[in-house]
């Protein structure tokens, strides 16, 4: 292994489908074998943040974290470019950011790849107003849908129901203003920035964020961008324009809604959005062929 491991610390949000009460013991047997001294911690969801931050300050040299994009986002966030590597294992929904990282494949045999060949790797992302982002943000009207599905995914179906409506009587009525780099001044509905590791469009040495604005003006155009992102070809689909850019600049008339990785954040009327290379440091491992 390239990477010289002493001390590991594992976060494990057990309470994920993907995860299960069985993963700890599981990770607890894999780093035995491999020798590693570690602490496995398994919070109550409402208590991850809390534990992220107790586990980097034990100064690790590796934080394992099995949970899901938003846990992995606010571990880098936390730990940034000078704390332990981050090994960011599938425990999530989507998963976009460990897959990006470790190929489509089971937690167990990522990290057992990630212990015998990983190595240290910058991983770069977007920051907007201290908060960072390592797979995609959303800013604008499709942001209000978030507390909505998190009231669906906890069984609150009268809650979801009630923000699902807020957020449709909200949605359509005030439109972003935005700046890429130094260009002209645009409107948009939303604003969509992807980062080069889950970017299909860029490489992941690029030093910029994938850039789409969505023109959209009621439920009808969401539909039909709708039915291109199912056949794949969601940036050819009519009311995106698609560019790239390091630093973006957007305003609102009334705060800015945000989903950052999965997470939402509420942010104020004006907000910078710029790429940074170095959001933390990751235990990659070698591409497939």
């Amino acid at each position: 292994m390239g990477a010289k491991l002493k001390t590991v610390e594992v976060v494990a949000n057990v309470a994920s489908g993907s995860v299960g009460r069985t993963a700890p013991g599981e990770i607890e047997a894999m780093l035995t074998a491999a020798g590693l001294p570690h602490r496995v911690w398994t919070p109550e969801p409402q208590d991850i943040l809390e534990c992220l931050g107790a586990a980097i300050a034990r100064a690790p040299d590796l934080l394992i974290v099995l949970a899901g994009d938003g846990t992995a986002r606010a571990a880098a966030e936390l730990a940034g470019p000078g704390g332990p590597l981050i090994a960011p294992l599938p425990g999530g929904t989507m998963n976009m950011l460990p897959h990006a990282v470790y190929g489509v494949r089971p937690w167990q045999a990522a990290l057992k790849l990630a212990l015998e060949h990983g190595f240290e790797q910058p991983i770069g992302g977007g920051v907007v107003e201290g908060h960072s982002f390592l797979v995609a943000a959303i800013f604008g009207s499709p942001a209000l849908w978030a507390p909505a599905r998190e009231a669906a995914r906890f069984g609150q179906a009268r809650l979801a129901w009630l923000r699902a409506r807020r957020a449709m009587r909200h949605a359509f009525r005030g439109r972003l203003r935005y700046v890429l780099d130094d260009g002209p001044r645009e409107k948009a509905e939303a604003l969509i920035f992807i980062c080069p590791l889950t970017s299909r469009a860029m490489k992941n040495d690029e030093r910029a964020l994938e850039a789409a604005a969505l023109d959209v003006h009621g439920a009808g155009d969401l539909v039909r961008i709708g039915l291109h992102a199912v056949a794949g070809d969601w940036r050819e689909s009519p009311g995106i324009e698609v560019s790239h850019c390091q630093v973006a600049r957007i305003w609102a008339s009334h705060g800015l809604p945000a989903i950052l990785d999965g997470e939402t954040v509420r942010l104020k009327t004006l907000a910078e959005v710029r790429y940074t290379h170095r959001v933390a440091r990751i235990l990659a491992i070698p591409k497939d062929p």
